[in-house]
């Protein structure tokens, strides 16, 4: 189901990198950067990330947190945010209902995988409701990141 402007954002409950559970009800109140993307420690995925890790004062500087939430395991994420440096949680949604409850779920994606997390771009306003949203077809494809933080101002 795609999520469009002004739908309630789909509440989650996932474990970051950290092993402690984070659930949107946590940012009640507070602007929301939710990214999807498909599979840690891969090009374009590092490269997205690194690029939000590198910007951070801009989320910062709007009161907006961001969170990035892949199909892959806590243990996985744990040594790609370490190896990284990310400032940012990330999610493990090993069960894939957050990506699929977002729109944001492959169905099938290469090497014959199946259920990886479509790279998306939400944004979650104080309301819990979404002010942007963008799923890209492509994995190879980047996010708007203008278009996020023009919906953040």
């Amino acid at each position: 189901m795609a999520l469009n402007v002004g739908d309630e954002a789909p509440s989650f409950s996932l474990y970051d990198s950290d092993k402690n559970k984070v659930s949107l009800s946590d940012y009640k109140g507070k602007k929301l950067v939710v990214l999807f993307f498909p599979l840690a420690f891969t090009g374009v995925c590092t490269a997205e990330l690194c690029s939000v890790r590198d910007s951070i004062a801009d989320y910062n500087n709007v009161d907006a947190n961001v969170v990035a939430i892949s199909v892959d395991t806590v243990f996985t994420l744990g040594k790609f945010k370490a190896e990284q440096k990310f400032n940012f949680p990330l999610l493990s949604d090993f069960n894939k209902t957050t990506a699929a409850a977002y729109g944001s779920l492959y169905e099938d994606f290469v090497l014959d995988m199946k259920g990886v997390a479509r790279r998306s771009a939400f944004v979650v306003d104080e309301a819990g409701k979404i002010a942007y949203a963008e799923v890209l077809e492509s994995a190879g494809d980047l996010p708007n990141f203008e278009a996020v933080k023009a919906a953040l101002q």
